[in-house]
């Protein structure tokens, strides 16, 4: 019998939050990006993680949307979502990081519009979006208060699975600080 497929959304940190910021040249983002690719592909082929959303918000969300995009020629059935909070979301960023934006959405297999207007709550109803779909997170938070805590706190009340990667803790052997929590298993 095939296996269920599984779902994963991304959260993550902006850029301003990140050890490297908008540098993603920088040797410890490098090295993220090939711990989160490796993870992925891991999620892929042991457990059918086949459906990805992304949040689209700058940093992290991208990151993953673009590592995802790059294994698609690798696993041509994996496909991605982009779970949009609002049709402003990208109004005020600077150009090249619309560009990017746009590239990315261009290239998704769908794109979910969760707000048609921006409203206070607009990503915060974006972020219980995409954990009602997952089945697991994989979150890229330094432990701060934010986003992505928040999103975090909603997984674990949904009893999600939810991998978390701590970007302050990059190791040359065996890549990143990393804590799953399985409800299944605790």
């Amino acid at each position: 019998m095939p296996q269920r497929i599984q779902t994963l959304a991304f959260s993550g940190l902006r850029p301003h939050k990140l050890p490297w910021g908008y540098n993603e040249d920088h040797k410890d983002c490098l090295s993220m990006k090939s711990f989160i690719r490796a993870r992925l592909v891991g999620l892929i082929e042991d457990e059918n993680v086949c459906y990805f959303i992304s949040g689209m918000a700058l940093g992290i969300d991208q990151i993953c949307a673009d590592i995802v995009l790059g294994l698609k020629e690798f696993y041509p059935k994996i496909q991605l979502e982009a779970a949009i909070p609002c049709k402003d979301q990208i109004r005020y960023w600077p150009r090249q990081c619309r560009e990017r934006y746009s590239a990315i959405l261009e290239r998704c297999d769908s794109i979910n519009l969760v707000c048609k207007e921006y409203s206070a709550d607009s990503f915060e109803r974006r972020n219980r979006y995409m954990i009602g779909k997952c089945d697991i997170l994989l979150a890229v938070w330094n432990g701060r208060p934010g986003g992505t805590g928040n999103t975090i706190s909603y997984a674990k009340a949904a009893d999600k699975r939810i991998i978390i990667i701590n970007p302050l803790e990059p190791s040359e052997s065996d890549g990143f600080l990393t804590y799953e929590y399985d409800p299944v298993n605790q």
